[in-house]
């Protein structure tokens, strides 16, 4: 009947999340699966390049006007989601996607903690420091983890960081929209470095599928999943779910790319989900930091 609203059962869009990560993680687990054609920096440029055109079809962003206080924040999130993207690809060149994954997820954490005093926040931030220790080969034998590729994964996660503070500057009046700018910042400084990298065999016409649907995967399906998310449920129940995509990265890294983790990598991962999903449980109601989505 015109005029009766639905209500929304409250599984769906915690189902819609759950999925958005799972194509989350797939796009990865194909990218890394591309790497021995094209390497780490050409499916960047694939990514970008393909993942830009269709986000600004959706939002078409030369309609958007942005202030002079805006541009700054707009040009440092542009070029912080796409070395974000360039460094992650690099990272799980090296080691396993879960464990790439954990530690950048140590960005938006650090983020969440900032300038925290309260006793309860201290005890998620010794419990990220006790996962980083066990995750990292740190005094060990590097048998499983390459420190290179954990060190790309953590410069992936200061990014990460970056793009947050910056997002909630840029986007304060265009919202989702903003993402399609970013991304169109993102593409012109690093596609061509991933395709001077990748060389000839970038432009090979069989490589074309395989880019449409990581930038599907990983950037057209996941963002609008998550919007239609975020509108649906409170930032806080958005941002407890989000912690479980290091586990989702592990999991689909054995299913899809063979990979495995040691129990000790297995236990420290854990330990940063539980730190990460700590910390939006417990975060201030008036809190200032604001969950801001973004794809690997």
């Amino acid at each position: 009947m015109p005029g009766v609203s639905r209500k929304v059962p409250v599984w769906l869009p915690i189902l819609v999340i759950l999925i958005a990560m799972c194509s989350i993680q797939s796009g990865a687990a194909l990218a890394k699966s591309l790497f021995p054609l094209v390497g780490a920096p050409g499916v960047t440029a694939l990514r970008l390049a393909l993942g830009t055109l269709i986000l600004v079809c959706v939002f078409k962003p030369w309609r958007l006007c942005f202030t002079r206080e805006q541009r700054l924040p707009l040009l440092l999130y542009g070029l912080s989601l796409g070395a974000m993207n360039f460094l992650f690809y690099l990272s799980i060149q090296r080691i396993p996607l879960g464990v790439a994954v954990a530690l950048e997820f140590t960005g938006p954490l650090a983020v969440a903690l900032f300038g925290s005093r309260r006793p309860i926040d201290f005890v998620w931030v010794l419990l990220a420091i006790l996962g980083l220790w066990f995750l990292l080969p740190l005094g060990q034998s590097i048998a499983h983890v390459d420190l290179t590729g954990a060190a790309l994964a953590l410069g992936a996660g200061a990014c990460w960081a970056v793009y947050i503070i910056t997002g909630q500057r840029a986007g304060e009046e265009h919202g989702p929209a903003t993402v399609a700018m970013g991304s169109v910042i993102a593409a012109l400084v690093f596609v061509p470095i991933g395709a001077w990298q990748a060389g000839e065999v970038l432009w090979q016409w069989s490589i074309l599928p395989l880019g449409i649907a990581i930038a599907v995967l990983s950037t057209a399906l996941p963002y609008s999943l998550e919007m239609i998310a975020l509108t649906r449920m409170p930032t806080r129940t958005f941002g407890t779910l989000m912690s479980m995509e290091p586990a989702m990265a592990a999991v689909s890294g054995m299913i899809f790319l063979g990979e495995t983790l040691t129990g000790t990598q297995t236990l420290a991962l854990f330990a940063i989900m539980i730190a990460s999903m700590g910390s939006t449980l417990t975060l201030r109601r008036d809190s200032k930091i604001k969950n801001i989505t973004i794809n690997d």
